[in-house]
């Protein structure tokens, strides 16, 4: 059984935890509302610009004029999965629902007997991954020093999953990543981006386009990817701070209850002991 001084030490440590989740979870709070901000921001511009390549690209087909972008390259064996992930823990199952979609593809993949290759950003996802798929990974990005993510962050992601498509190291590129719902509820995607994939068929009959269809999509398909990343990066910002801050909320409640069932225990143990000591000077002083 514990010492009372034991206990009251073990009391003192989770207070001091608690203070550190509950710290946790305030900044979590602060930093939820801007991601949240950032991300709901970005979708119109993303739904807007996905529904604009997908009318060119109901009227451009994926004939021989096609940009390879839209149409491929006429092979289905090299996928490229881009796993999404944060540089920091403590957020509850944010990384492993991901990294666990992630590796069911890749399985997927690997049984069809496709080759998987896999870039990894942010460094939880890359740890998780390493002993069943760490001879799949071809790259990094750390993310670890940037304060917000911005539009160039995911433009360098697009050049280097763009440049590996060109240079046939990849037929197929992916992306994992969380949706943001709530502050509970995180929605684990996996979404292509190379080559595109658009639902529905697009108004093109509606509209003449100057220059081509064909000309405008090759140049707007690239731009599509880094948005598609971009939008990615934002969601998975705001899904990160929320599964956060439920996580510090769930561990400061755990430990106030810890701190009541120790503070009980504690109780217990002192009055036990002081009625020992009570015992044993009324049995001194009827012995005399």
């Amino acid at each position: 059984m514990p010492s009372l001084k034991d206990l009251k030490n073990r009391i003192g440590s989770v207070k001091n935890t608690r203070k550190i989740t509950k710290a946790m979870q305030m900044v979590a709070a602060a930093k939820l509302r801007r991601a949240q901000e950032a991300a709901e921001a970005a979708r119109p511009f993303a739904e807007r610009m996905t529904a604009v390549m997908s009318a060119l690209a109901a009227g451009v087909g994926t004939g021989d004029g096609a940009p390879k972008l839209l149409a491929g390259n006429g092979r289905d064996q090299v996928h490229l999965l881009v796993v999404m992930t944060s540089e920091r823990g403590l957020c509850g199952g944010f990384n492993s629902s991901i990294v666990k979609l992630a590796r069911a593809r890749a399985n997927e993949l690997a049984a069809a007997g496709k080759t998987v290759k896999i870039l990894t950003v942010g460094k939880k996802g890359r740890e998780q991954l390493k002993r069943d798929w760490g001879h799949a990974f071809v790259g990094h990005v750390d993310l670890s020093e940037v304060k917000r993510v911005g539009y160039a962050n995911a433009q360098s992601i697009a050049r280097e999953v763009m440049a590996a498509f060109e240079a046939g190291e990849a037929d197929v590129v992916t992306i994992f990543y969380n949706r943001f719902q709530s502050v509970i509820s995180q929605i684990p995607t996996e979404q292509q981006v190379i080559p595109a994939k658009f639902e529905g068929t697009g108004a093109t009959a509606l509209y003449d386009y100057e220059p081509s269809e064909e000309a405008i999509l090759a140049d707007l398909l690239p731009r599509g990817v880094a948005t598609q990343i971009f939008t990615a990066l934002l969601e998975n910002g705001a899904s990160e701070q929320g599964a956060r801050m439920s996580a510090m909320d769930n561990a400061t409640r755990n430990a106030g209850d810890m701190i009541n069932r120790l503070t009980i225990q504690y109780n217990r143990s002192r009055q036990a002991a002081i009625t020992k000591e009570l015992i044993e000077i009324i049995s001194g002083a009827e012995a005399l």
